[in-house]
C-alpha cells in the first residue's frame, strides 16, 4: 500500500511540475555534466577573483627571476603545521656565466593567507591589497612560485589566473551578442518564412562559407595598432559574435517551424496576441532548455577562437593577458626543453573546454523529451 501511494505521489510530482523542474531532474542524472557545472563555476569564480587569487602582480618583470622552476608549498616544519617556501639562492653557470636561481634549503620563508600585495580593485569596484596568499619577509628575487615563472620572471601562476578572466570574459560575452541575434534573426526566419526567410539563410550559408582563419588575418590586419587594450578587447569580442550567431539561428528557426502550426500558437493567434506576445511568451519559452543547451556548446567555440586569434597573434596584444597570449610563450622549442611549465597554460584551455561539451550535451539530453 506505502509503495502505491509513493508511486501516485510521485506521478502527481511529475505531473504538476514545470518544464525547467523536469529538465533539471534529468539533468541531475547525467553525473558527468553536474561534474563539469561544478567546474564550470568554479573557473567563472576565479576569473571574477583573479586578483585576489593572484600571488604578485602579473605584469611585474625580474630579469633575476627568469625561468624559475615550479616550488611547492612545504605545509609542515619539524612536526608543526607552518606552511612555507624555500628561499632562491643564486649560483653562475661557469660555462655560461648565467646567473641562475635554485631552491635553498637553508632558507624557509612563512606563507600567510591574506597577506598584502599589489593594489587592485575587488570585483571592479572595490580598492584593496590583500590576496589570499602572500610571503613573509624574503628578498627581491623571492616569492611563491606554483606554476613557475617565464622568460621575464613573471609569476605563471599569477598570469594563468587573471587570463581566466579575460578568456572567460571574451567568451561570455560573445555569446551573449550571438544568442541576441541568433534569437532575433533566426525567430524572424523560422515565423515569417517566405522572401525574409530565404534572405536571412542565404546570408548564414554566406558567413558559413568564408574561410575562418583568412578572415581573421584581415580582421586583425583592420585594427589600428593604436587601439588601447580595452579597445581591442571589444573589437575581438563584436567580431568573433558577428561571425558565432548563424548555428543558434538555424536551430531557433527549425523551432519556430515546427511551433508556428502548433495548436496553442494558432490559438494565441484567434486570441488577438501580437507577433511580439506569441514569440516571447508562447513560443520562446517551450524551448527554452535547448537554447540553454545550444548556448554551452556555442562557449567553448567562442573561447578556443580568442585563444586561437591570441596565440596567432591576430587577436589580443600584451600587455593584455589571456590563454593564448601566454601560450605564444610556448611556441618555441628551445625554451621548451628548458622550461616545459610554460605548457600549462594550455591545461586550462583544455579543461573548460571538454566541461562546457560536457555540460552541453548533459542540457541537450535534460531538454529532449523524447530522450
Amino acid at each position: 500500500m506505502s509503495s502505491t501511494i509513493h508511486s501516485a505521489g510521485s506521478e502527481d510530482r511529475f505531473a504538476e511540475a514545470t518544464q525547467l523542474q523536469l529538465t533539471w531532474w534529468r539533468f541531475k542524472r547525467h553525473k558527468l555534466a553536474v561534474i563539469s557545472l561544478v567546474l564550470v563555476v568554479l573557473f567563472y569564480l576565479v576569473a571574477i577573483l583573479a586578483d585576489f587569487l593572484a600571488i604578485s602582480d602579473p605584469h611585474a618583470t625580474d630579469a633575476r627571476r627568469s625561468f624559475i622552476p615550479p616550488q611547492g608549498i612545504h605545509f609542515f616544519d619539524d612536526g608543526a603545521f607552518r606552511p612555507h617556501v624555500k628561499g632562491l639562492k643564486g649560483t653562475r653557470d661557469p660555462k655560461t656565466f648565467k646567473l641562475t636561481y635554485a631552491p635553498d634549503p637553508g632558507r624557509k620563508l612563512p606563507v600567510r593567507m591574506f597577506a598584502r600585495g599589489y593594489d587592485y580593485h575587488l570585483l571592479g569596484v572595490i580598492p584593496t591589497n590583500i590576496h589570499l596568499l602572500g610571503l613573509e619577509g624574503g628578498e627581491a628575487v623571492d616569492g611563491i612560485f606554483l606554476l613557475g615563472t617565464d622568460q621575464l620572471g613573471r609569476d605563471l601562476y599569477s598570469r594563468l589566473v587573471v587570463a581566466t578572466r579575460i578568456s572567460l570574459l571574451i567568451g561570455l560575452a560573445g555569446v551573449g551578442l550571438s544568442l541576441v541575434l541568433g534569437l532575433i534573426l533566426g525567430g524572424i526566419s523560422g515565423l515569417y518564412g517566405g522572401i525574409v526567410d530565404t534572405a536571412i539563410q542565404r546570408l548564414i550559408e554566406m558567413i558559413r562559407s568564408i574561410p575562418t582563419i583568412p578572415l581573421w588575418m584581415g580582421l586583425a590586419a583592420s585594427l589600428p595598432n593604436t587601439w588601447s587594450v580595452t579597445q581591442v578587447y571589444f573589437a575581438i569580442t563584436i567580431i568573433i559574435s558577428l561571425f558565432g550567431w548563424t548555428e543558434l539561428a538555424r536551430v531557433v528557426r527549425g523551432r519556430f517551424l515546427a511551433l508556428r502550426e502548433e495548436d496553442f500558437v494558432i490559438a494565441a493567434e484567434l486570441a488577438g496576441a501580437g507577433q511580439m506576445r506569441i514569440i516571447f511568451r508562447h513560443m520562446l519559452p517551450s524551448f527554452a532548455s535547448h537554447v540553454i543547451a545550444a548556448t554551452s556548446l556555442a562557449l567553448p567555440t567562442m573561447i578556443i577562437s580568442e585563444t586561437s586569434l591570441s596565440f596567432l597573434g591576430l587577436g589580443l596584444r600584451a600587455p593584455a593577458i589571456s590563454w593564448g597570449i601566454l601560450l605564444q610563450d610556448a611556441q618555441n622549442v628551445q625554451v621548451l626543453a628548458s622550461a616545459p611549465w610554460l605548457l600549462m597554460a594550455a591545461l586550462p584551455v583544455i579543461v573548460i573546454i571538454l566541461a562546457f561539451n560536457f555540460l552541453g550535451d548533459g542540457l541537450r539530453d535534460a531538454a529532449d523529451p523524447y530522450g
